[in-house]
This record gives structure tokens, C-alpha cells and sequence, in this order.
């Protein structure tokens, strides 16, 4: 992680502050995301800035990450980069009745009782959010919808055959 992004921060220390924060991790440093990616190269830049809206009475982290994800493609199985970037505002609550409260662009982030907060669970929490539940390269091959019926199968006879002329009398 970068020098001037501290391990583990005082949310509201940091409000009161107007404080932001820029770094950039390895990617093989986020565990929680390694068992969805092909491999670890590569690296995650983030932001991170902390404020309140003086208008909504509303205490927030705004996150921007920039990264390239390394995926498998379904389609194909190759390793392709799916670009990442995210802009999310966070607002900060203490209790889950207070989510209710924050406009709709907010999304709600509960703070633990002693206010501390670790800036790689944010950027890894986004990560994972942002790989698709089947990730296929965007430059594979379609493939083709429709399946041809083999001449055989069309030459067999139907089963019911025998039935439809049943029908008939």
C-alpha cells in the first residue's frame, strides 16, 4: 500500500479533518478478491476522501478506484482485463436505522462502535462487487444461438406418430 494511506483510520477523525487519501495496492494483497480473478498481476489505484454534505447533515467517504481485473473468460477460458472504475459515495452511519435517512446516491456504510476503519476492506468490498457472476471477454466470439437439427433427427420418425393417425379415424 502506498506511504501516506495508514492501515486502519479514525472515520470521524477524518471527517472532522476533510481528510483524503490516494494509494495503490498489488492486487495480490486483497485476499478476499484473489479466489474470483485468473491471477494477481497488476495493481489497484483508489481515493479516498472523507467529508460532510453541510446541506444533508450527512458524514461521508467518497471512493474512486481504478484497477484491471484479470478474469476467465466463460466463453472462452483466456485470461482477459476487465476495467474497473468505480466512484461511490459512502455514508457514514452508526446504527442501521439511520441508513433510512441518507439521500439515494448515498450508499450506507455502517462504522463500528470505536469509529475505526481499515481503507483496503472499502476498496476490496468494491472489487468484489464489481466482477460479473460470469465474466466473458466483451472481444470473444458470440456463440452461435442457434443449433442446427441434424438431418437424421429430422428424417426419424416422431414417437407419436402412430398416434396422429389414431387421431385421424
Amino acid at each position: 500500500m502506498s506511504v501516506n494511506v495508514p492501515e486502519i483510520l479514525d472515520v470521524w477523525r477524518m471527517v472532522a479533518a476533510r481528510r483524503s487519501f490516494e494509494g495503490r495496492v498489488p492486487l495480490s494483497s486483497l485476499t478476499r478478491v484473489q479466489d474470483l480473478l485468473f491471477d494477481t498481476e497488476g495493481e489497484v489505484d483508489f481515493a479516498l476522501q472523507f467529508d460532510s454534505d453541510p446541506l444533508l447533515k450527512v458524514a461521508y467517504a467518497e471512493l474512486r478506484i481504478d484497477a484491471a481485473l484479470p478474469l476467465a473468460c466463460q466463453r472462452s477460458l483466456r485470461r482477459f482485463l476487465l476495467p474497473v472504475h468505480v466512484v461511490q459515495r459512502l455514508g457514514l452511519i452508526r446504527d442501521e436505522a439511520d441508513e433510512a435517512a441518507l439521500p439515494p446516491d448515498y450508499e450506507a456504510l455502517l462504522v463500528p462502535e470505536d469509529g475505526m476503519l481499515r481503507p483496503l476492506d472499502l476498496v476490496e468490498d468494491e472489487l468484489v462487487l464489481a466482477v460479473p457472476a460470469v465474466p466473458v471477454d466483451p472481444e470473444s466470439d458470440a456463440v452461435d444461438r442457434e443449433w442446427p437439427i441434424p438431418e437424421q433427427e429430422l428424417a426419424k420418425a416422431s414417437p407419436f406418430a402412430a398416434l396422429g393417425s389414431l387421431k385421424k379415424n
